[in-house]
């Protein structure tokens, strides 16, 4: 993880968390891209990974992967 990654202070992930706590994909992708407007893409693809995606509950992460797959998964089967 990237020295700027690490000193991203904990209050840019809340709208980030708040949008998908709610449910809100539309609230995601703004706060997206104010994220990415602020650090970068690649300080996105990083704080994502390192910090965002592990923080979610399962319930949030399968949401969150349908919303970004929409378009091409007709469905989403659980696997045990």
């Amino acid at each position: 993880m990237s020295s700027t990654t690490t000193q991203i202070p904990v209050s840019e992930l809340i709208p980030i968390l708040t949008a998908i706590s709610a449910r809100d994909w539309e609230g995601f992708e703004e706060a997206e891209k104010q994220f990415v407007a602020k650090y970068g893409v690649e300080e996105w693809e990083e704080f994502f990974a390192s910090r965002l995606k592990p923080s979610l509950d399962v319930s949030s992460d399968k949401w969150l992967l349908i919303q970004w797959c929409s378009t091409g998964i007709v469905s989403v089967k659980e696997v045990a």
